[in-house]
């Protein structure tokens, strides 16, 4: 038998897990990076506590899809924030054909996430005119998505990109099998742009969604994010490409998900990094039931909600939440196919919300787009209710002097902090008896046991962190 590398007698292994110390498999190294807590990543072992998923607040309905070039089936939209300005990209139906060369690329703007006008830009003409918002014309405005590049080295002319396209028409939708394909484009400012090459850079997949890609800047890669049928049992589905130039792709690879997760259709994936923890992916698929019909006088079945999953490597994912993050709800109209589609990207006021949009409606003379708000970093937490519980982390090392928490209790709710080492012994000065119950709401408290904050002399050591919660949820913890 071998252990780490080291040859181990049989009659010694009863012995060696006896005195071997709780830390004996490799620590997880978190640096200074906020940790999340959307999986069980930093928990070893739990009582009395739970990950929860966090709903999301629906606030202002920020833009209706009512111009002559745009319509009720406008969609895929993509959120672009680009220092204080924010952008909605999105399709316009010239004739409402998939594959149509009179599909238009949309946008928005804003200065604050919630009132959003529509540029006059003078670019396309459209039914005769120039004055609209319109900057691409063509079948890969069918689900254009753009992103800002931030690759260190990306050269200023190129500092947007986008994808956009579909299948060939009349060809067989199968996974593999594709004679069109995704086209990749650059643009310096987000208004003009241009192919970066004739061909298709993408070709195998089914396209007909909302593709998408950014810079991945901890695997220092681009990422791509496309829709696949699975050949197995054609549901739709999401595979993951990765570039190092944006034009030569890997072969994709379709999500893989624990065996005991859900088969459920996911027609878009809006997928992105998460803002304070691009380690994070974070994804929040439009989940599709197509044989379902809620409402009858409507002409297409299926009904779709939206779901939150995450990933630390792009292939991997967890569904510790097999729940909907958004439901369709009382609106009958969200209850029709192809709403409740979330758009690819997050805007950050600074106000310690994080503001996503969903679009509603579909199909509809009002088909529209919704502000969703969530707390920033606040998608899921390690919960306790009205029992203590408590939890406590795998091996850890850190950088930073410091343990910042993204918490929240109810009044007569607490956290306690404990540090032990690799062994799971507390250290002196850091118990739980150490540390004053904290209570309330904050983004960033700094822990505090007796005799302060400070960590310094830990820094070089393997830890471990027990937490004792009581009404209260934890959100994300960062050394600093």
């Amino acid at each position: 038998m071998k252990i780490q590398g080291r040859t181990i007698r049989p009659l010694l292994v009863i012995l060696l897990i006896l005195t071997t110390p709780l830390g004996f498999a490799d620590p997880l190294d978190i640096g200074s990076r906020w940790e999340l807590f959307i999986d069980e990543y930093l928990i070893a072992s739990k009582k009395n506590v739970a990950l929860k998923l966090h709903k999301p607040e629906r606030r202002e309905i920020v833009l209706t899809t009512d111009q002559p070039w745009e319509g009720p089936t406008s969609a895929y939209f993509s959120v672009v924030q680009d220092g204080t300005k924010v952008r909605l990209y999105y399709r316009g139906l010239g004739d409402g054909a998939d594959h149509s060369e009179n599909q238009l690329t949309c946008v928005a703007e804003s200065s604050d996430g919630i009132h959003f006008t529509r540029p006059n830009l003078g670019l396309i003409e459209v039914n005769g005119s120039k004055e609209n918002n319109v900057i691409w014309r063509g079948m890969e405005s069918h689900n254009f998505a753009p992103f800002i590049d931030t690759n260190p080295n990306v050269k200023p002319e190129a500092r947007y990109k986008a994808l956009g396209g579909v299948k060939a028409p009349g060809k067989n939708w199968q996974y593999g099998e594709t004679p069109g394909g995704l086209y990749a484009f650059a643009s310096a400012d987000g208004i003009h742009w241009d192919k970066i090459k004739p061909e298709p850079v993408i070709t195998e997949g089914a396209f007909d969604s909302q593709n998408l890609a950014f810079w991945d800047s901890p695997r220092k890669r681009y990422a791509c994010f496309s829709r696949i049928f699975l050949p197995s049992n054609r549901l739709r589905a999401i595979q993951s490409s990765s570039s190092s130039d944006f034009l030569i792709w890997s072969k994709g690879i379709p999500h893989r998900y624990d065996a005991d997760a859900p088969m459920e259709h996911f027609y878009t994936s809006a997928t992105i990094p998460c803002p304070t923890a691009p380690h994070l992916l974070l994804s929040f698929p439009k989940r599709f039931k197509p044989a379902r019909k809620k409402i009858t006088e409507h002409k297409f079945s299926g009904v779709s909600d939206a779901i939150f999953m995450s990933s630390r490597d792009g292939v991997n994912w967890d569904r510790p939440f097999t729940e909907a993050w958004v439901r369709p709800g009382r609106d009958q109209k969200n209850w029709t196919e192809r709403s409740n589609m979330t758009a690819c990207g997050i805007y950050d006021g600074g106000n310690g919300e994080w503001s996503l949009y969903i679009s509603e409606h579909y199909r509809h003379p009002d088909n529209r787009i919704r502000r969703l708000v969530v707390r920033q970093q606040g998608f899921a937490s390690i919960h306790a209710g009205g029992e203590p519980g408590e939890f406590t982390t795998p091996p850890l090392k850190f950088e930073g002097k410091s343990l910042l928490l993204n918490y929240a209790t109810s009044a007569v709710g607490h956290l306690q902090i404990e540090i032990q080492d690799q062994n799971g012994v507390p250290i002196p000065g850091f118990t739980l008896d150490d540390m004053p119950q904290l209570f309330g709401d904050a983004l960033a408290a700094t822990a505090k046991w007796k005799a302060g904050s400070d960590l310094s002399q830990l820094q070089s050591k393997t830890i471990r962190l027990r937490i004792r919660m009581d009404d209260a949820d934890l959100y994300a913890i960062k050394f600093q």
